[in-house]
This record gives C-alpha cells, structure tokens and sequence, in this order.
C-alpha cells in the first residue's frame, strides 16, 4: 500500500504542475510513472505498477469505454468515412510502417508486420479522454473519430485473436445476441433512480455484464464495456449516466496513464526506436486527413478529427504482450507510446487555434461537393438565438416560444440537432467554434442570444465572434464556476449567472409564491 500512496501522490503533485503550464493533466501522470521508474530503486520501491494500481487503470479504461459507448450512434460506425477511412488507414499504415521497422529494428518481416500493426492503430484512451475533456465527445469530428477508433477495435480484436492462438470459441458468437439485452437493461436503467444506485448501476453494467461478461464467451472485456453502453446510448437517460461515471472514471484513468509511465525505462535501442516513431508521428495525422478530406468532409472536420487521432496506441502494448517472439518490442512501444501522448496532448488543447492559423491552406485540399458536415447560415425569421440545446438550452427554447418568440437554436451534435428537428423545434447543426458558421451569417433580427452549452471556451469563442459580427443585442450565458463567469462577461457579454445559484433562486421565488400570506 506505501508503494500506491507514493504512486498516487506523485501523479497529484505532478499533474498540478503540469497544469500550471497549460498542459493536460495526463501529462504529469505520464511523467510521474517515468519519475517513478527511474527513481524508484534509489528509494526502495518497487518500478512496476503492482497489482492494486493495475486493476484500477483497467476499471479506468473500462469505464471510459463504457461512456464512450453511451454517446455513440450504431448508423455511425457504418457511415462511409468512418468504416472506409478506418478500414484504409489501417492498411495504408501497416504498408509503411512494416518495412521501416524490418529495415530498421528486425530481421524478421512477420515480426514487422505484427509491430507495423500495432502501430497503426491510435490510442482509444486517449482520444476519449481529449475529447471528453473538451466536451466535443457529441461534435461531429469527436463522433467521427471514435467510431474509427471502434473500426480499428474490431480490427484489433481479430488481429490479437489470430497471432496470438487465441480464437475466440463458439461462444463468442453470443455477442452478436448482445442487442436482446436492450430491453432487460433498459429496464434495469429505469429503476436504478438518480443516487448512489445509478452510479452502481454504470459500475455493474460495464465491468460485470460487458468486462467479465465478454471474457467469459472469449472476447476482451474492453469490446463489452464498449457494447453495453451502445446497447444503452438511446436511452433518455444515458446522459445522466455517463455523468456519475464522471469523477470515479477520471479517478480510475490516473492509473492507466502512471502504469504506462512505468511500463519500463529504454536502452539505446529503445530511444532509437521512440525517436524515429516520434518522426514519424505526424504521418498518422496527415494520413487520416486527407482520407477524411477523400470521403467529402471539411477540412475542419478532417484536421480535429485527425488531430484527435494522432497517437499510438496501447494496442501495441497489448500486441507485444500476447504474441510469441514481439516481446522484444515492449519496452520500446512502451517508450513510443508515452512521447505520442506527450506530443498529442497539449497540441490537441491547441487543436482550435492551429486550424484557424492554418485554415486557408488546409481548405484548399476540400472537395468541391456538397459536404456532410456542411453548416447551414440561415436563421430564418428567429429573432433569439440559443448556443447549446441540452436539457439548460432546451428549456429556454420552451419558455421563450411559450412567450411569443421565435428562437432558433444551434448545436454542435448533428444527432443532437436532427433530434430536435423530429420533435418540432427550429434547431441547426452548427459549431460555435467553427469559422465557416461566422461567414455571412446574418444577425440582423436577432434580439438576445443565449449562451447554454457546456464548454467555456466555446462560449468564449461564441461571445468574441457575436460581438465581431456587429451584435449588439443582449448576450446571456450561464456557468458552472464565478471564474468561468468572469471570464465570459470579459469577452463581451452582458450577464452571465451561476447555474447553481440560479436554480437556488428559483427554488425560492416557486416557494414565496407558495406560501401564504
């Protein structure tokens, strides 16, 4: 247990250092597990995990599958630049990076072919998290990227399942019964009721029915926590859901990062090996753009989704453990690995501003079609406009139409928007963040605009290019924290309320009315 509190204590501090300079978090647990291995001995602790922080990053991973699972659409893993870009890169990536790892690290070419696989993938974990983080999990280039990340998935699960010996029995064939459960589980969802339970609930539906359940029948246990919250994803409540999970997730995920720190420190032929992949980093990236561009999507789109993708995975990891004769490689992909995470991270943070510094060049490589992700500019005869159309966004719309207006709202889901539609209300798939919306867009009967999505520096954003357009109307916006306030009216809007205050407010003004005088 010593070893856990001083595992666990260096990640605190170093993560709060790591975001003092702007850095994610992950970042600093990274750092702590190299930290830890290296200084390890010299302080009489041991240079592995252990199995205490083990078995807490694998309940960190499955329950970020889990969730990752919630906020997915099955129509969208069939859609052609998913499958079609996941299925090309994969083999386009195996092509290159095989002879380099055959002419650089090995004299055999199967064993190539097995360490070029692994490297074709990119890392799940952390583009969930980036994502997730950034609150674009629900954006049409987070959706995309994660469904090639489940493209890639399956394609993992058959790679492993072949090389290593092990092919799954014919009871894996029940995971293709796993869609009968829905009714069960919907059920189970219903009466779980909104405390302690709901949060058992997600607990037991993702690491018991999908990680334990998967195994049992043969399959990995990551690929259940992954079905079971698809097979939950249209559920009204799936949301919620996937907010309990939140803060024990996040806890969950500081002993991934740290057992990928700690996987093992490199000889010469190991940095050797992180160097060159490091180099060679950048091509995943501009690989699955310009397949992205190729299936018609904008180049936003494209370079986000890309960018979000652009790491290796602990898929190789997994390849170089469970296969015969690429054990060799484990140190080193371990090493590569850990730097793809460090490079991707903080670039990902950066992930806005880099596209907008280089959007024109980026934007001629677009083709010259109707896109998929394409925004609409007008607004119609809507004289308030709503950012964000969640549970805070929807009842706005509701109040304000039930006083005579006309409001018009925008959201960066496109399932999200195209929901609203179906139930009767004036909602676009648009991105606040996106540059394309802000051109001629025309604001001039907008009276008031709303501020009701989730990220603050999507409302930032929203607040600067409002007030660049020449509104002048009245910009209301709600937040979680007095910073996050601050922030916003700093921007340029005009009022801006604590969520939680409000509703405290609320509360009140409903029980004076109530009360007898």
């Amino acid at each position: 247990m010593a070893f856990e509190v001083f595992a666990i204590s260096a990640a605190f501090i170093l993560g709060i250092l790591a975001r003092q300079v702007a850095l994610p978090p992950l970042v600093g647990f990274l750092v702590a597990g190299f930290a830890i291995n290296a200084l390890g001995p010299s302080l009489g602790m041991p240079t592995t995990t252990g199995p205490i922080l083990d078995y807490l990053a694998n309940l960190g991973v499955l329950l970020l599958l889990f969730s990752v699972g919630l906020k997915l659409k099955l129509k969208q893993i069939t859609e052609p630049h998913v499958l079609g870009g996941g299925l090309l890169h994969f083999a386009i990536s195996v092509a290159l990076y095989a002879p380099i790892v055959r002419l650089l690290f090995t004299d055999d070419w199967l064993t190539a072919c097995l360490v070029g696989i692994g490297l074709a993938f990119s890392s799940t974990v952390l583009a969930a998290k980036i994502l997730e983080s950034k609150r674009e999990m629900g954006s049409f280039h987070g959706r995309s990227a994660i469904g090639i990340l489940i493209v890639q998935d399956v394609i993992a699960l058959v790679v492993l399942a072949i090389f290593s010996g092990k092919v799954p029995g014919p009871w894996a064939l029940l995971a293709f019964a796993s869609p009968l459960l829905r009714p069960v589980l919907y059920k189970i969802l219903d009466y779980a009721g909104h405390d302690e339970i709901l949060v058992l609930t997600g607990m037991a539906l993702s690491l018991v029915i999908g990680g334990v359940g998967f195994e049992l029948i043969g399959l990995k246990g990551e690929i259940g926590a992954l079905v079971m919250g698809l097979l939950l994803s249209n559920h009204p409540r799936a949301g919620e859901l996937s907010e309990s999970l939140w803060s024990l997730k996040e806890v969950f995920l500081v002993g991934f990062f740290l057992s990928i720190g700690m996987s093992g420190l490199p000889d010469w032929n190991a940095l050797v090996f992180a160097i060159v992949l490091g180099i060679l980093l950048p091509l995943k990236g501009i690989l699955f753009f310009f397949l992205l561009v190729a299936f018609k999507l904008r180049a936003r789109t494209s370079f986000l989704a890309a960018l979000s993708l652009t790491a290796y995975s602990e898929f190789g990891l997994i390849v170089a453990a469970g296969i015969p004769g690429v054990g060799e490689f484990l140190v080193p992909l371990a090493i590569a690995l850990s730097v793809s995470f460090l490079v991707a991270a903080p670039l990902n943070r950066l992930a806005h501003p880099i596209f907008e510094r280089f959007e024109g060049r980026l934007q001629k490589f677009e083709r010259d079609t109707r896109h998929p992700d394409e925004q609409p500019k007008d607004l119609g005869d809507a004289d308030v406009l709503i950012f964000g159309m969640g549970r805070t966004g929807s009842a706005a719309y509701d109040s304000l139409t039930e006083n005579g207006l006309k409001p018009v709202g925008l959201d960066a889901d496109k399932y999200t928007a195209e929901a609203h539609l179906d139930a009767g209300r004036n909602v676009i798939f648009a991105d606040a963040e996106d540059n394309n919306l802000w051109r001629g867009i025309s604001l001039e009967q907008i009276r008031a605009t709303i501020l009701a999505m989730d990220d603050v520096e999507a409302k930032l954003i929203a607040t600067k290019m409002l007030r660049k357009q020449g509104f002048e109307g009245p910009i209301i916006s709600h937040a979680l924290y007095e910073e996050h306030a601050n922030r916003i009216k700093e921007a340029g809007a005009d009022q801006t309320f604590l969520t939680m205050q409000e509703a405290g407010r609320s509360l009140a003004s409903h029980t004076l009315e109530s009360v007898p005088r």
